[in-house]
């Protein structure tokens, strides 16, 4: 049986950016499946897992952030903009369209689209609150413009909530989150233990 990775995000992090190419990778290598749920971090899981937005953060925290994100952006070749012109800004809409896409078109073009709104806030300088943007990632993926639409639908507000809530019954406390069979993986510098664990199922 194939394994599974339930891959718990929120769509602006800068880790789960670092981390989303590797992840697939990994997959793709170990004939696993990925179940993309992108998750409100911020509004619903931190407020239940003791954990803080960004500019409540205590200085020294907001200032070792920095220093990691340039290390591990330096290490693993891949640019970031450490202070991005639209960040941060809410990201349930990008999150809502990810599921919609994922519902509509499948898991592979629900990891590309994610791959395409994570550049676009941490490269590209882009607004992806904007529903001009997300349209233009969309289209940029090649993919119908009217799962823009699509995805201010109820259902797929309520399966944005399903994937917050299951993550808070998974354990998950932060992003990007990583979960093979009940097992947490915390963080992009985790996806070493991802690659074994996986193997071990093998």
């Amino acid at each position: 049986m194939a394994a599974s990775i339930d891959y718990y995000f929120a769509p602006l992090s800068p880790w789960a950016y670092l981390g989303h190419e590797r992840l697939r990778r990994i997959a793709a290598a170990a004939g696993a499946t990925v179940r993309v749920l992108p998750v409100d971090l911020g509004g619903k899981v931190f407020p239940v897992s003791g954990g803080l937005p960004l500019g409540q953060r205590a200085p020294q925290r907001q200032a070792y952030r920095l220093v990691e994100l340039r290390r591990f952006s330096e290490g693993l070749g891949l640019p970031l903009n450490l202070k991005p012109r639209h960040f941060p800004v809410p990201g349930d809409d990008a999150a809502r369209l990810i599921i919609a896409v994922d519902q509509a078109d499948g898991a592979d073009a629900a990891m590309q689209l994610t791959a395409r709104v994570m550049a676009a806030v941490w490269v590209q300088e882009r607004d992806v609150s904007s529903a001009a943007t997300l349209a233009e990632l969309l289209a940029e993926s090649g993919l119908p413009a009217e799962r823009l639409q699509a995805s201010h639908a109820p259902q797929v507000q309520a399966r944005y909530e399903q994937y917050t809530q299951q993550a808070i019954a998974a354990g998950v406390f932060g992003a990007p989150s990583y979960v093979i069979d009940g097992e947490i993986f915390w963080g992009q510098d985790r996806l070493d233990f991802v690659e074994r664990r996986l193997a071990q199922k093998a």
